[in-house]
């Protein structure tokens, strides 16, 4: 496996220096960031259209989890262009074959019984100015607070840039001890290696007694739309909307993907100039689990595009992803990163 370069700080991204603010009008590829169980590490995959994806890697991993994770895997990466023209990922710190793979000597990094399923305390934060080159840093939420200690699990890390605020927010799903998984927010310091602050409940979910995760937010004008998972009797995708990407937000009974079987992992991408928008989502109650996908011009009519390989949209030369997000690239960015990888995929535009 080709391995990318992994930095433990963050001076070779500030010899990089600082890009210009890309416009949409220079956007012509799309990049996607995704794990799969199998081996729990990062993979890429490259797409012209935002329709078709093809693995950079021939379906390999292009960092491996045991590489950057104290678990020794990673899961829900998520990946975003900073306002400095850095690229920022954030990933779950977790291993859940970890026994398996002679990492640890029981199920769980803790009792399964105290602190539930997939427990874990960390999240994976990595930074690059070119897509190829990485620095990475492990976060611990239970070392950060006083009180955080009994923090149960820190799943499906992402991030938006609040305006407002100035800063990087960065949201994911949480619970303490084995209790309910919610949503909570903080901001993140300028060197992007901590917390500045406690984090603090993002959504309430109006249904008592409810576990909600996976949230997912988009600026669309001057609104914010989280699209998240709610497990009632069939886990699924739902929608809520704020003026800020910290809320309020206003709830929304309806559920938003067209699956009869349970869906986790909302995200939403833009089509690179034009009004429309395509939602995503991990499909984990069919087998092979398979990612799902709709579109829409006003987050309020979706039309279903059907999954992977089923429909319009297409995964050349990989299957069964895990939980994945999408950014756009300019054809700069986008050759750059395929002519690392040694992929023959000629892109249009600038």
């Amino acid at each position: 496996m080709k391995n990318i370069f992994i930095g433990f700080v963050f001076l070779l991204n500030a010899i990089h220096g600082l890009h210009a603010q890309v416009k949409e009008a220079d956007l012509s590829a799309y990049l996607m960031v995704y794990f799969k169980d199998e081996s729990h590490g990062l993979y890429f995959a490259l797409s012209k259209d935002g329709y078709s994806f093809t693995d950079i890697n021939k379906g390999q991993p292009i960092i491996a989890g045991d590489s950057i994770a104290q678990q020794k895997g990673i899961r829900d990466p998520y990946i975003l262009r900073g306002p400095d023209g850095h690229f920022y990922m954030v990933m779950t710190d977790l291993h859940i074959y970890g026994q398996q793979q002679g990492y640890r000597n029981q199920e769980w990094e803790r009792d399964g019984k105290e602190f539930g399923w997939g427990n874990n305390r960390g999240i994976v934060l990595m930074k690059s100015a070119d897509l190829i080159h990485w620095s990475h840093l492990e976060l611990r939420l239970d070392q950060l607070f006083k009180g955080w200690e009994n923090v149960g699990a820190i799943w499906a890390p992402q991030l938006i840039y609040d305006e407002a605020v100035g800063k990087l927010m960065i949201y994911f799903t949480m619970r303490f001890g084995n209790g309910l998984n919610r949503l909570y927010y903080g901001y993140m310091n300028t060197d992007f290696t901590a917390l500045e602050s406690e984090p603090q409940l993002l959504f309430q979910y109006p249904k008592v007694n409810k576990n909600y995760i996976d949230g997912d937010i988009t600026r669309v004008g001057d609104r914010y739309h989280l699209f998240y998972v709610a497990h009632d009797d069939v886990p699924g995708i739902k929608q809520a909307t704020a003026n800020q990407p910290a809320g309020p937000y206003r709830y929304d009974d309806r559920e938003y993907d067209p699956e009869a079987a349970a869906c986790e992992a909302p995200h939403v991408w833009k089509k690179n100039g034009e009004q429309k928008w395509i939602l995503m989502y991990d499909i984990y109650g069919i087998s092979p689990h398979n990612f799902g996908f709709s579109e829409t011009s006003d987050f309020k009519n979706f039309v279903n595009l059907g999954r992977f390989n089923e429909g319009k949209m297409k995964a050349t030369n990989f299957s069964s992803p895990k939980h994945g997000a999408v950014i756009s690239l300019t054809k700069r960015e986008a050759d750059r990163l395929a002519q690392h990888w040694q992929l023959d995929m000629p892109l249009k535009g600038k």
